[in-house]
């Protein structure tokens, strides 16, 4: 789960720059607050990343202990591609990783949080 600052802008990084859709979504006007779950398939066979957005809090620190959100796309360099055409912050560009031939490129969503784009 990840606290978002601006639900809109989120739900757009998700869908259009990384290609989930949305699976779910419920307010909660008593807790003041929205759950949108996202994922690339149905739930019940695929792990879902939700997303909480408190109505009156937009912005959050990171924290030390969070690192980043790992995904695996079809091709690093084309998805950092369609990222960038979207204005996405590119962290670190397309390519091996340090320590493996595995393709690699960093991101950062609009509140901030660091996303792994990497080869299957």
């Amino acid at each position: 789960m990840l606290r978002v600052g601006d639900l809109g802008k989120s739900i757009a990084f998700y869908t259009k720059v990384l290609g989930m859709r949305v699976l779910r979504q419920k307010e909660y006007p008593e807790g003041k607050f929205t759950n949108t779950f996202l994922g690339y398939g149905v739930e019940s066979e695929e792990c879902a990343l939700e997303l909480t957005y408190n109505w009156n809090k937009s912005d959050y620190d990171i924290g030390a202990g969070f690192g980043h959100i790992a995904i695996n796309v079809e091709d690093v360099y084309q998805a950092t591609v369609k990222a960038k055409a979207q204005s996405v912050e590119i962290i670190r560009e397309a390519g091996p990783m340090n320590a493996g031939d595995t393709i690699v490129a960093f991101l950062k969503d609009p509140d901030g949080y660091e996303i792994e784009l990497l080869s299957k």
